[in-house]
């Protein structure tokens, strides 16, 4: 079991959707930072987070099983000023072997030193939580498997919320990096803006089976998900949710013409 925060029973933790958008976000004061900041405060503290993020594609799944996974900076052509960003947040091997024992199949592997903290992880968590003091456990994308391998994967994390662990996918909804205009601000293509809708009526409507076996019909989906690495943290996320939560758009909009900044979470 994780370690408690003093003797208090944990609270049920969230599951959080995080459209995390350019690298820059992780530097910038925005609307979108701002709102992730405020998130952070009005969540209840989590005992840890496991992140899902698209940044980190492997064969196989692996968790981290290190106390102090590094920054890893997995971009190039930015500022100096983000290539300097640290966040020190503590690792959890403790976390990783609770994993690997409640999920017996897939076989959850152990990864003490290949990687750390993305940017899809740090560059959201330093505005929900800036002091850098909640664990973090990523757990790798395994790219060789289908849509519903990912959302049954988050159903079997769904019960570390109980015990205050907060679950974050961390990718894009609309994520077309080749059409991609460099105006932030610029009109949203047609098409992203569809599939951005349909997702959302789907979330809406709870119809988490369309959004596994129906997705790469909707109108829209060629162009937004070339390729489905950011597109399948969002399959963790409402796996590892239930009926008793309870559905929030935590932010909406799409930026740069091809990229979706939605944000959802589940909670009581």
């Amino acid at each position: 079991m994780m370690p408690r925060m003093g003797n208090a029973q944990p609270v049920r933790a969230p599951a959080l959707f995080v459209g995390h958008g350019s690298p820059m976000n992780a530097i910038e004061t925005n609307s979108f930072t701002e709102h992730l900041a405020i998130l952070g405060r009005a969540f209840p503290s989590p005992q840890a987070i496991v992140c899902i993020s698209a940044h980190w594609l492997t064969a196989g799944t692996w968790v981290t099983h290190m106390d102090h996974p590094p920054t890893i900076h997995d971009f190039y052509g930015f500022p100096r000023e983000l290539q300097a960003v640290q966040y020190p947040a503590p690792g959890s091997p403790e976390l990783a072997l609770r994993i690997q024992e409640l999920i017996q199949d897939p076989r959850i592997q152990l990864d003490d030193k290949a990687w750390g903290l993305d940017h899809g992880t740090w560059s959201i968590a330093r505005h929900l939580y800036p002091a850098a003091d909640i664990p973090i456990v990523q757990m790798s994308i395994d790219m060789g498997e289908p849509f519903e391998f990912h959302y049954e994967l988050g159903k079997k994390l769904r019960a570390l919320r109980e015990d205050g662990i907060l679950i974050l996918g961390s990718g894009n909804i609309v994520h077309n990096l080749r059409m991609i205009l460099p105006d932030p601000h610029a009109p949203a293509f047609d098409w992203a803006e569809q599939f951005d809708a349909w997702i959302k009526e789907r979330l809406e409507a709870r119809q988490n089976s369309a959004l596994v076996s129906q997705a790469a019909q909707a109108p829209g989906f060629a162009l937004s998900v070339p390729t489905p690495d950011h597109f399948l943290p969002l399959l963790y996320v409402i796996g590892a949710a239930d009926d008793r939560d309870r559905l929030t758009f935590e932010f909406e909009g799409l930026e740069h013409g091809s990229i979706s900044m939605r944000t959802l979470s589940y909670r009581a």
